[in-house]
């Protein structure tokens, strides 16, 4: 009986295994096909942009192009590189995002580590009284008049200045540093630590997580921003690589509708629409601009999770 009721036993657990094994691999299988699903489909957008540029421009005008790349010439990237004032424009784009960049995360956090101090004077009014300029602004006209009466109108700094202090920003790495045990700072200071020393060599070196996201969110912000330099810039040596193009996809619409009107009429325009489309531009202007961002983000990754998570959240 004993042994019968062992046997029983045994092949219970084998066949308990059994199943188990087998929902575990049909598990693995759904799982892994959803997100192969989910990240082709994200994916797409760019591959989209891409083929596009590189097609032939009257075969990606009719939509033909949708999976694989028809005609291939780099023709589009040759013309667009060869813009005046190319290089200037990107030279600004790299200068405003390295510099809002770092301005931001210093800014963002000082500020957020200073609202973590009991001891700062009017603390919780300072802390409301950034958040809710997350929530209400003056509008575009006063801002305009703020900047011009600052003398920042025509100025590089134009783009840094305004961008520093972000609530959203400090609101994360506030919370971030509230996870981190005050025991660090308490000891620094028992050592004769004064709070800028406590910042810099204890605080910093455990936000890194946390500031890389703000330098993630920081930089997309900067290098695809254009509107301020439509608003506030009318100096083109201080265009920034995004505006430039936003107004060579304009000359290019422009183009296309002057061949319209003609009728044919101007063959030197229309030999010039014929190397290029409004649609070819725009897939190639997105590429240009999107790709930076691209190369970078992955060597951030491996702090973005965890710092979004830790500052969305006290842990």
């Amino acid at each position: 009986m004993e042994l019968s009721e062992n046997l029983n036993r045994k092949r219970t657990k084998k066949k308990t295994k059994e199943a188990r094994s087998k929902g575990d691999a049909a598990f693995t299988i759904l799982n892994y096909t959803f997100f192969v699903l989910i990240t082709l489909i994200c994916a797409y957008p760019f591959y989209y942009l891409i083929i596009n540029s590189i097609s032939n421009n009257e075969l990606s005008a009719l939509g033909d192009v949708r999976f694989v790349p028809k005609g291939i010439h780099f023709e589009n990237y040759r013309q667009v590189f060869q813009l005046s004032g190319l290089t200037a424009a990107a030279i600004v784009s790299v200068a405003r995002t390295v510099i809002g960049t770092a301005c931001t995360v210093l800014a963002s956090a000082f500020l957020g580590f200073m609202f973590t101090q009991e001891k700062m004077w009017k603390r919780k009014f300072w802390y409301r009284f950034i958040i809710i300029s997350m929530y209400f602004n003056a509008g575009l006209i006063p801002m305009f008049i703020t900047m011009k009466n600052l003398g920042l109108t025509n100025n590089f700094w134009v783009y840094i200045l305004p961008a520093i202090v972000q609530p959203f920003n400090i609101i994360l790495v506030k919370t971030y540093i509230e996870s981190i045990p005050k025991s660090l700072q308490e000891a620094a200071e028992i050592d004769g630590a004064n709070i800028l020393q406590v910042f810099i060599k204890v605080i910093l070196p455990n936000c890194m997580p946390i500031l890389a996201t703000v330098a993630i969110f920081s930089a997309v912000a900067q290098w695809n921003s254009f509107q301020d330099t439509l608003i506030y810039i009318t100096d083109q040596s201080l265009y920034s690589l995004q505006y430039l193009l936003y107004t060579y996809i304009n000359q290019a619409n422009s183009l296309a509708q002057m061949v319209k009107n003609s009728g044919g009429a101007l063959s030197s325009v229309a030999s010039a629409a014929t190397t290029q489309t409004p649609t070819s531009i725009r897939m190639t202007v997105s590429v240009i601009v999107v790709l930076p961002i691209m190369f970078i983000y992955p060597l951030f990754q491996r702090y973005f999770v965890k710092g979004i998570m830790l500052g969305a959240v006290k842990g």
